[in-house]
């Protein structure tokens, strides 16, 4: 029973660090969500007058050549 026991913990234990292995991976690479804002800054940052990019203007440059 005593070398049954140590296989038992020994296998409870490295399944223990790949548990842990894939929580610190998952952690590292989602964002908290008290961190969103400043995500959401960075992707979409705002100019030194204030202003920030507007991503719901339709490009207008090519819409000379459709004929009505």
């Amino acid at each position: 029973m005593n070398r049954n026991r140590r296989i038992l913990f020994i296998a409870a234990a490295i399944f223990t660090l790949i548990v842990i292995f894939l929580a610190v991976d998952m952690a590292r690479r989602t964002t908290a969500p008290w961190n969103k804002r400043r995500q959401l800054e960075r992707a979409l940052p705002v100019q030194p007058d204030g202003t920030a990019i507007d991503t719901s203007a339709v490009d207008m440059a090519d819409t000379s050549s459709v004929n009505p």
